[in-house]
C-alpha cells in the first residue's frame, strides 16, 4: 500500500517536537514525511536564546541534527518557504514548485509586534527573535554604549540581559506600571524591578514612546508622551507576538477575529485535512506564546 504524504510548514521547536512525538508512533510508518523551514537553521531551542551572546554556537542550541531527519527518513528542506496553500488541490506552494499532500500541519510559530511608532524603521531598531537577529543585535552593539529594550515581559528582559554581556548600558521601557503586568501585581512587579535593577539594568515603566528620532549623545532618541527622552545606541522591540497565520488566511481557514488558526481539540483546523499547532495556532479563543502549551499541542496531534 502506498503511503500518504505528510507535511509540516515550520521547523521551530514546536514542529520539531511534534516530528519527535510522531516517529515514536506507529502511525509513522503510514506517511512520507517533508518538512519546510523558512530559516535556514535546524530548529533551535529560542528560550535560551541570550546564551548565544554567551559564546553558545547554533550546534549548542539546536534540538535535534540533520542525521536525525535522514534516520527517520524525514525530508527536511530548510531556506524553503511555503507561500502558498491550495486546500482544493491539496497542494502548497514554494519557489521550488508544488507539493501534494494528505494531511498538513501548520507550525509556523509567531512574528515579533513591532508598536507603530514613528523612526521604528531606523536600522538600529531591532527585534530578538531569531538567531539572525541576534546577530544583528550583536553587530549594532559594537563599538557603542547603551541599548533600550521596548517590552517589560518574560521575553524582554531576558533581551535586556542579553545586552548587558554584550557590555551596554541597558534600559527597558515598558508602558504599563510595573514589568510583566500580565503575570504580577503591583507588589510582585515592585519586587522584580528592584532585583532586575540590582543587576544593573535601568527599568522605566509607565513610559508610552511616540516617536524615535536622531540623538546627539547617541544614534537615537526616543521621545516619550510625558515630555521626558531617553537616548541610546540601539533599540530592541519586545513588545509581543502576533501568531504568523498568513498562510492560513489566504488559503481562507476559519481565523480568530484577532488572528490565529482556529483548532479544535484535537488541533484541526476548519479543514479536516490541516492541522495547526503552537503559536500560531488558536484553540479556546487563545493564544499561547509559551513553549509548554506548544508541546501539548504537538503530542496531542502525533497521537490522533
Amino acid at each position: 500500500m502506498s503511503k500518504k504524504t505528510l507535511i509540516v510548514i515550520g521547523n521551530g521547536m514546536v514542529g520539531h517536537h511534534f516530528l519527535e512525538q510522531l516517529v515514536e508512533t506507529p502511525a509513522a510508518a503510514d506517511f512520507d514525511i517533508k518538512v519546510f523551514g523558512e530559516e535556514k537553521l535546524l530548529a533551535y531551542d529560542r528560550v535560551h536564546l541570550s546564551e548565544y551572546f554567551g559564546g553558545s554556537t547554533h550546534a549548542d542550541l539546536a534540538m535535534g541534527t540533520a542525521d536525525w531527519y535522514a534516520e527517520n527518513h524525514i525530508d527536511l528542506r530548510l531556506g524553503e518557504q511555503v507561500t502558498g496553500i491550495d486546500r482544493a488541490n491539496q497542494t502548497i506552494t514554494t519557489p521550488m514548485g508544488d507539493y501534494a499532500y494528505d494531511e498538513l500541519v501548520l507550525a509556523t510559530g509567531s512574528y515579533p509586534f513591532v508598536p507603530p511608532i514613528k523612526g521604528n524603521e531606523h536600522p538600529h531598531c531591532l527585534v530578538y527573535r531569531t538567531l539572525e537577529d541576534l546577530d544583528s543585535i550583536r553587530a549594532s552593539a559594537d563599538g557603542v554604549k547603551t541599548g533600550v529594550v521596548v517590552g517589560g515581559g518574560l521575553l524582554g528582559l531576558e533581551a535586556a540581559n542579553a545586552l548587558k554581556s554584550l557590555g551596554l548600558d541597558a534600559h527597558v521601557v515598558e508602558f504599563a506600571p510595573r514589568l510583566m503586568p500580565v503575570q504580577l501585581d503591583s507588589d510582585g512587579g515592585a519586587l522584580l524591578k528592584r532585583k532586575i535593577e540590582e543587576l544593573g539594568v535601568q527599568v522605566h515603566t509607565e513610559k508610552a514612546t511616540t516617536e524615535i528620532v536622531e540623538g546627539e549623545e547617541a544614534r537615537l532618541r526616543m521621545n516619550f508622551s510625558d515630555d521626558t527622552h531617553l537616548e541610546t545606541d540601539l533599540i530592541v522591540f519586545s513588545a509581543g507576538i502576533r501568531p504568523q497565520d498568513a498562510l492560513a488566511r489566504s488559503s481562507e481557514l476559519a481565523m480568530g477575529e484577532r488572528g490565529g488558526i482556529v483548532i479544535n481539540d484535537q488541533c484541526t483546523t476548519s479543514d479536516p485535512h490541516i492541522h495547526a499547532i503552537g503559536e500560531c495556532a488558536l484553540w479556546s479563543e487563545k493564544i499561547f506564546g509559551l513553549v509548554a502549551p506548544g508541546y501539548t499541542m504537538a503530542r496531542t496531534l502525533a497521537r490522533c
